[in-house]
């Protein structure tokens, strides 16, 4: 697996690993109270297997106590710290409700949004950026019936992917089924 490096914006440690030098630039956020390694395998497969530059950008030993607005800025200081001005930008649960308010606040700097389980938060879709939604058919923390309503939402630009029999934790227990869903669609890009 990749190292993991340590930067510090504003005296906070964020832990982030870069994987691959590809055209595809992708920058994961894992779920509240893991670790960038949740994300690991899926990461290692997308820029291994099909060549794309990934930044797993990790949530530190405070991420429980970080609020939305944090989490968003430290994600902003890790990619302007690797010099990335523009990238698709997602997230499992929590980190992909990250992705959102970081796509609907620097809307020139995404691609696109990538969520793995959909949160049900107010946080609102960017706007004219695709969405690609992964949803694990037996998650009941992020039920599928959410990611719905998202795409039913923006059905011109949000599409929706799914994972047989994949849990809450489906990016980890389904990662190279989850890879290749987030490779077939992002490839084009």
């Amino acid at each position: 697996m990749t190292d993991t490096q340590i930067f510090e914006p504003d005296g906070r440690a964020v832990p982030y690993a870069v994987e691959g030098d590809g055209p595809v630039k992708l920058v994961l956020i894992p779920e509240r109270g893991l670790n960038g390694d949740a994300l690991g395998v899926v990461a290692h497969y997308l820029a291994e297997e099909a060549g794309f530059h990934i930044v797993r950008i990790g949530t530190g030993a405070d991420s429980n106590e970080c609020t939305l607005d944090e989490r968003v800025e430290a994600t902003v200081a890790v990619i302007d710290h690797l010099g990335l001005d523009h990238a698709w930008i997602g997230g499992h649960g929590f980190g992909g409700t990250v992705a959102r308010a970081f796509a609907a606040a620097h809307t020139d700097r995404a691609n696109g949004v990538l969520l793995l389980g959909v949160e049900e938060t107010e946080v609102p879709l960017a706007p004219a950026i695709p969405v690609l939604i992964v949803q694990g058919t037996e998650d009941i923390v992020t039920p599928p019936a959410q990611g719905e309503l998202l795409q039913a939402a923006a059905p011109e630009r949000a599409s929706i992917k799914t994972i047989h029999g994949g849990d809450h934790e489906f990016p980890a227990t389904h990662p190279i089924e989850t890879a290749v869903v987030i490779e077939e669609y992002l490839d084009w890009d």
